[in-house]
């Protein structure tokens, strides 16, 4: 008998089998993932030393969001959610002609969109920014207004790229599509260190903009051999281009409302506070996004499978891929949020503090870290959750949710960031509605499929989060000590401690998960072993 089947771990299945396959190609989109937020690491480090959490820093950061607005509401809610359940049907059923046909016209569509919703806010970008950041003073929001208009070339190139990027992971080509955005990074690397001389904040924007179209051009041999060709035809009348229009239509309201609230919280109401919040936050929240990574890197391996399944009606297999995967992101993001709490001021000053990144700076990302980081388990369940409702083809339930933590988070923000906790405040209220978003999502999921096992799901998450307080006491003491000592030696010193805190971490965590009975690190060691 198997030693992981004799100790409690979920006996062999079909469904095993299959989640082992997509084990694999998720670990394929994570190495992508996480070479891309290395290399963000590096950008930001690159960033930090040159501006820090400089005024024209800001300025970027509220110049970038605009374009964002333009990309995740026009077009990246239509692939996750819209395009790529569609195009799956068509390659289940064969129909190779149909999927390029709605493929080109998808794209062709996103593209003239995008291009002219970026003229348009390219044209009124300065009095978009007396609205933006009121909070700031004339000179700020020319800057912003400025850096924004050049920032706008990105949205049309991205609406085609991330279509292209779709297109391979539905075929499988995980590693070419997860290239991608490190090219974006390696651009915006290159612009900092070579343009940010001559050019100011503004060669970050340039870099941006190259990046975006490396961002395509990488992808375009490994879509040529897939078979896609691009061909100028918009054909608004096919049945697969009226589906995606279909399931599109309500993420349309639901994206743009997630959209304006992260432009809400992020900057124009932090724009109220001490200088330095928009950059403190978004230091923070880029530290955030490297364990919710993971997260990102199994929705995007499951999906196309959920997809298929529910296309084939394999009801079994959905649910039994769903909850394994979701009870192997929550075994790890939940300890990273509490490794992130107790670390974060070692983290942030091995990664950032130098040049114009100081100890202040250090000291208040690291407070909007620890608020951020109680909402990393909310934020990677709302990851898998919402793709599982799209994958049913229902768009509106996900949507509905969103609206309504979004309307708690603005409620929230309001009120917390009038207390002392300031800037953390606007942190914690993201936090609390994206556990309560993760909440709901979950309970209206369990309903609509009916044989999910919630109470064992509830049992799994318990034990990992007393396996993660159990590690945290250790490696906060360790981190207290240890980290005086290490400022002696420099990076190479810090380095140390943060590996030794982290590996001893680890360690401890998996010995007490094995403890406690966990299910996750049985699969887990099942996974690796076979």
């Amino acid at each position: 008998m198997d030693a992981a089947v004799a100790e409690g771990s979920p006996p062999a299945s079909p469904a095993y089998d299959r989640m082992r396959r997509l084990v694999q190609a998720a670990a394929v989109v994570l190495t992508g993932f996480l070479a891309s937020r290395i290399l963000g690491v590096v950008r930001n480090i690159v960033i930090a030393a040159h501006f820090g959490a400089s005024t024209e820093y800001e300025a970027y950061l509220a110049a970038i969001t605009v374009p964002d607005l333009v990309f995740q509401v026009l077009v990246g809610g239509a692939v996750g959610s819209a395009f790529i359940p569609v195009f799956k049907s068509y390659v289940a059923r064969n129909d190779q002609a149909g999927a390029w046909h709605l493929t080109t016209s998808a794209i062709n569509a996103a593209l003239v969109v995008t291009g002219i919703a970026s003229v348009v806010l390219a044209v009124f970008a300065r009095p978009l920014m007396d609205l933006y950041v009121p909070g700031r003073d004339e000179g700020f929001r020319d800057q912003a207004a400025s850096l924004a208009q050049v920032l706008l070339i990105s949205p049309a190139v991205f609406a085609v790229s991330t279509f292209c990027s779709s297109v391979l992971n539905s075929f499988g080509r995980f590693a070419v599509a997860a290239l991608a955005p490190l090219m974006y990074n390696l651009a915006i690397i290159a612009a900092a260190v070579y343009l940010s001389g001559p050019f100011g904040i503004r060669g970050l924007a340039y870099g941006a903009v190259a990046g975006a179209f490396l961002h395509l051009l990488v992808q375009v041999p490994a879509l040529w051999k897939v078979g896609m060709r691009w061909k100028p035809r918009l054909d608004l009348r096919h049945p697969g281009v009226r589906e995606v229009g279909r399931l599109f239509a309500p993420r349309i309201f639901g994206l743009g409302v997630v959209q304006l609230n992260q432009m809400l919280s992020g900057v124009l109401l932090a724009s109220f506070l001490v200088r330095g919040s928009v950059a403190y936050l978004n230091y923070a929240w880029l530290m955030i996004m490297t364990p919710l990574a993971v997260a990102m890197a199994v929705g995007t391996a499951v999906f196309p499978t959920l997809s298929e399944a529910n296309s084939l009606g394999r009801r079994a297999q959905f649910e039994q891929v769903f909850l394994l995967s979701l009870r192997m992101i929550l075994f790890i993001t939940i300890p990273a949020s509490i490794g992130l709490m107790v670390l974060g001021v070692p983290v942030i000053s091995l990664f950032f503090e130098r040049g114009q990144f100081g100890p202040e700076t250090t000291q208040a990302t690291a407070y909007a870290l620890v608020f951020y980081a109680i909402g990393l388990a909310g934020h990677a369940t709302v990851e898998i959750v919402d793709r599982v409702f799209y994958a049913l083809q229902d768009t509106r339930t996900p949507v509905a949710v969103a609206a309504g933590a979004i309307a708690a988070n603005v409620v929230l923000s309001l009120v917390l960031m009038q207390t002392p906790l300031t800037f953390g405040g606007l942190a914690l209220a993201n936090s609390l509605a994206a556990l309560l978003e993760g909440s709901v999502l979950l309970v209206l999921i369990a309903r609509r499929l009916g044989g999910l096992d919630v109470e064992r799901l509830g049992r799994s998450s318990l034990r990992i989060l007393a396996a993660s307080l159990v590690m945290a006491l250790p490696i906060a003491w360790l981190g207290v000590n240890l980290s005086p000592l290490g400022q002696q030696y420099g990076t190479l010193g810090q380095a140390v401690v943060v590996g030794v805190c982290t590996m001893i971490g680890a360690l401890l965590y998996g010995a007490v998960s094995l403890v406690f009975g966990s299910e996750e690190i049985l699969t887990l060691r099942r996974f690796i072993r076979r």
